[in-house]
């Protein structure tokens, strides 16, 4: 099993917890988590996650309060084209000294705790090392994956690619293609033929 303290993800809260009130500031990268993602967009695993914020004593857990800074690779779905840029975000999230308990079928509702209101459902994660650390990996995993797009363009009118032969349509906005209807092809040759027949035939006249 992993020593809690040699994750790279752990924050040290030993000092937090013996008093409400306390507050730590964070301000530092952390490798980014597997899973966030795939090559089309994502965030690659190890690339470095700035946080910034604080973490915040209260009588029955820690408040963390911070700004997410990660390196968000990504393809435009129209033309293909590689991008890559900051993917920002502000979080709230709750470290309760004691995780509450699920609640059973048949039972009342669970009591909710000032900290889990004000980080809101989901943003609720155990402390680590017996209540000494804030491992922020499952955090940054769950933040980044819900903020990625399901859809990313190079710009609002991206025109795409020409479905014909690929070429970039915002490179060459005048590229366009003389499209002729097949069907129309038989017609064109029986048109060809008859006038061929009615030259031939008024040249035997004369």
């Amino acid at each position: 099993m992993t020593n809690a303290a040699s994750s790279p993800w752990a924050v040290s809260v030993a000092q937090l917890a013996q008093q409400a009130g306390q507050s730590k500031t964070i301000d530092a990268n952390f490798p980014a988590p597997s899973g966030i993602g795939d090559e089309i967009v994502g965030v690659s695993e190890g690339e470095p996650v700035h946080v910034s914020g604080s973490l915040d004593s209260i009588v029955d857990g820690l408040i963390l309060n911070a700004h997410i800074s990660a390196p968000l690779h990504a393809v435009c779905t129209r033309c293909l084209k590689p991008l890559s840029g900051p993917k920002e975000l502000d979080v709230v999230a709750f470290f309760p000294y004691e995780m509450p308990e699920e609640k059973d079928e048949g039972q009342g509702e669970v009591e909710i705790v000032a900290g889990e209101e004000e980080a809101g459902d989901g943003n609720t994660y155990p402390l680590a090392g017996s209540g000494t650390l804030v491992d922020l990996e499952a955090l940054l995993r769950d933040n980044l994956v819900e903020s990625i797009p399901l859809k990313v363009l190079c710009k609002p009118d991206c025109k795409g690619l020409c479905s014909q032969c690929g070429i970039d349509l915002n490179e060459h906005p005048d590229h366009h293609h003389d499209i002729i209807d097949g069907r129309w092809s038989a017609l064109e040759g029986l048109k060809a033929q008859l006038e061929q027949g009615t030259d031939g035939s008024q040249s035997a006249k004369e």
